[in-house]
């Protein structure tokens, strides 16, 4: 019946005109993301608020007890199901989404939103220091691709899919369609000006009717009081931002590093590491809880947020919130919990904007206006320098605020943290998660032209695994030419390179009872760009140009003009 059923909804939108189709599949791409997303807020919130904050009502022991057992149990049963059911679930979920949108073509296994659905909803909403917004884009962007799927949609071309329900889902998630259309452009498809443009926003702007229909059209946070900052406010922006950025900074550096010390523990299971960080935030948080009566360690931490937002915390208590949080979430997401890292950061660059401004205060009179725009400037500075995505970090937290007045110094807050965060690192948190799992961005991720894909390594577009020769009896010739498909081989005699040897001249050395005759080899080092290559191509009798270790002299790889024509067709095409 499902399958009756699948075959007449992709036999009617097959008969319907291409853009026709286009715009009614991004319709329910967005709908079924925005319903996805904001299930899943209504979970996170419901399980806040019927355990973290049922808890803060009862006495001190109460509190210490009941959530040591909340945070070690939702801790136990998420490392369990990413462990034994879909390891790509854990973290935030977009370096993983944007894998898959690059690498797969758009391809989310229905397992990834299901999984990330239950271990999300179940570490955020049970007081992991973690964010629900990276988790709606990732099970959203997954729902949409088998929504893809159901419509008829092949494997290989689901892309427009995958970037439209993550957009869904991360306007449902902040109620923010701007920023969700911005960050998916921006972050995962990287350029602004993509084909994908029109389809992403539209499904950005329905995921947001849909959180409009069932929470409501209220921004994230409401701000009370005059909003409207004097000049000197924004002049003290870059000293604000600053501080705030380099949060963001000390963040990205020590979640990484602590990534890569609980991949290398092996006195625990790998079931058990999200548990330290469950552990981790317990004590910190209790800690806080016994000395402020505040819980923003736990969860979301938006109470304390919307309570800096309204001016209502002392500096002191700011400082002491970021502290804890930000060692919370360093510990939660480097032992390898299921949540996101939006909301801790503007929850560190909010705490931070606000001590700054009261210390600043302490030596210059500012009125609460100005206050309140230095601390949602450090708010955006300190997403911005992890993200690295200024437009959303600046669009995100207007819409947030529905404040327009705040955007001039939210730009000048983002022109700071950019610069700071280029200074310390090269990657942004997410391109740096994808290396440190393995992955080369070189070789997922198209450039943008020609000229810049010319100039990445040769090693982007290399065979790693090449079939070398290291005899030529009449044995081993017969072998190569039965077991490999292949045109040409490398030859390697006594250790050294010896030349190229043809599928054509194999055959006729055989035939004739002779030793086959070699084309010279044309080499190159892994460091040299893909310009290079293609004039060493043209030198090529063999079209191919072999890799070679500048110090061993051993054969890496190898380059065809095939390998090279067809990356130059993918290139194109995906950026297209």
């Amino acid at each position: 019946m499902n399958l009756k059923l699948h075959a007449r909804v992709a036999s009617f939108l097959g008969g319907l005109p291409a853009q026709t189709r286009s715009i009614i599949a991004t319709c329910i791409y967005g709908l079924f993301a925005g319903l996805g997303a904001t299930l899943f807020l209504l979970t996170v919130n419901f399980l806040h608020e019927k355990t973290i904050l049922r808890l803060a009502k009862g006495s001190f022991t109460e509190f210490a007890l009941g959530s040591l057992a909340l945070l070690l149990g939702v801790s136990l049963i998420v490392g369990w199901l990413l462990s034994s059911y879909c390891p790509e679930a854990a973290g935030s979920g977009i370096p993983q989404h944007k894998l898959a949108f690059w690498k797969d073509f758009g391809h989310v296994p229905l397992r990834v939103p299901i999984v990330k659905f239950i271990a999300g909803a179940l570490s955020v909403g049970g007081g992991c220091s973690l964010g629900r917004e990276g988790p709606s884009v990732q099970l959203a962007g997954g729902l949409a691709s088998n929504l893809a799927g159901v419509l008829g949609e092949p494997k290989q071309n689901r892309r427009t899919a995958a970037a439209a329900g993550a957009a869904a889902g991360l306007a449902a998630a902040f109620n923010a369609p701007l920023a969700g259309a911005t960050f998916v452009l921006e972050e995962i498809i990287a350029d602004l000006n993509s084909r994908m443009l029109g389809s992403t926003i539209l499904a950005a702007v329905i995921g947001a009717f849909v959180v409009h229909g069932l929470v409501g059209a209220q921004p994230a946070f409401i701000l009370h009081g005059p909003r409207a900052p004097h000049m000197l406010a924004y002049l003290l922006t870059p000293i604000v931002a600053a501080p705030a950025a380099l949060v963001g900074i000390i963040f990205h550096r020590q979640t990484i590093r602590l990534r890569a010390l609980t991949r290398k523990l092996r006195l625990l299971p790998r079931w058990m590491h999200p548990a330290l960080g469950g552990l981790a935030t317990w004590a910190v948080g209790t800690a806080v809880f016994w000395r402020t009566g505040k819980v923003g360690v736990f969860g979301l931490g938006y109470e304390d947020l919307s309570a800096a937002l309204d001016l209502s915390l002392a500096w002191q208590t700011a400082l002491i919130l970021l502290g804890a949080k930000l060692f919370a979430t360093i510990a939660c997401y480097g032992t390898g919990g299921s949540g996101g890292i939006f909301a801790p950061n503007l929850f560190f660059g909010g705490m931070a904007g606000l001590a700054s401004a009261r210390l600043l205060g302490l030596a210059i009179p500012l009125t609460p206006a100005d206050e309140l725009a230095l601390t949602v400037v450090g708010m955006s500075a300190c997403l911005n320098a992890v993200v690295r995505a200024p437009m959303t970090s600046i669009l995100i937290v207007f819409e947030m605020t529905h404040e327009f007045s705040l955007v001039p110094a939210l730009m000048m807050g983002a022109l700071v943290s950019t610069g700071l965060a280029r200074r310390f690192s090269k990657l942004s948190f997410y391109e740096e998660l994808l290396e440190q799992d393995g992955h080369k961005l070189e070789r997922i991720i198209p450039p943008r032209d020609l000229h810049s894909w010319q100039e990445l390594p040769v090693t982007a577009i290399a065979n790693f695994q090449p079939v070398v020769l290291e005899e030529l009896s009449d044995l081993a010739l017969r072998q190569a030419l039965e077991k490999h498909p292949y045109q040409r081989w490398p030859v390697v005699s006594n250790g050294k390179l010896a030349g190229i040897l043809t599928r054509v001249e194999a055959e006729e050395s055989l035939r004739e009872g002779r030793p086959p005759r070699l084309e010279p080899a044309i080499t190159c080092s892994p460091n040299e760009t893909i310009q290079d290559l293609q004039h060493r191509l043209i030198q090529s009798t063999a079209h191919m140009v072999l890799l070679i270790d500048p110090q061993q002299g051993k054969i890496l790889g190898l380059v065809t003009l095939h390998d090279l024509l067809r990356a130059q067709v993918l290139m194109s095409q995906t950026r297209e």
